[in-house]
């Protein structure tokens, strides 16, 4: 079993998405190992993103994260990351498979609704950083 961290971003819990999201991961076959509602700080915020501090999108991604609720959820199943990476499709929605959460859901690059590990280590490391404080 592995394990990867699903976040359902501000943009979808204020548009009432996260309860279909939530549906989504179980008709999926996760299985739910963990989950809290946050709002999340600033400093939380760039603790989570910091390898991309160098980039020129942090401090609106930073902002983005923190402006609002989010429910983070750390998720187990055969092969987790890549499962989950498909059922929420491209990071921009405009480039995502048709009924992936980021299709349906996501408006841009950066409200696309959701975030997905991007491998079975950081999995680890990025629910640990919620789950195991």
């Amino acid at each position: 079993m592995e394990t990867t961290l699903a976040i359902v971003k501000p943009d979808a819990y204020k548009n009432g998405y996260a309860g279909k999201i939530i549906d989504r991961i179980i008709e999926e076959g996760f299985t739910i190992e963990e989950m809290k509602q946050i709002l999340m700080t600033k400093e939380k915020a760039e603790g989570f993103y910091e390898v991309h501090k160098e980039r020129p999108f942090f401090g609106e991604l930073v902002e983005f994260m923190s402006s609002g609720n989010c429910v983070v959820l750390s998720l187990k199943r055969e092969n987790a990351v890549a499962k989950w990476r498909e059922v929420i499709g491209a990071t921009n929605p405009e480039e995502a498979d048709k009924g992936t959460i980021r299709a349906l859901y996501g408006t841009n690059t950066g409200n696309n609704a959701v975030h997905g590990s991007d491998s079975a280590e950081n999995g680890i490391i990025e629910s640990n950083y919620f789950f195991k404080e």
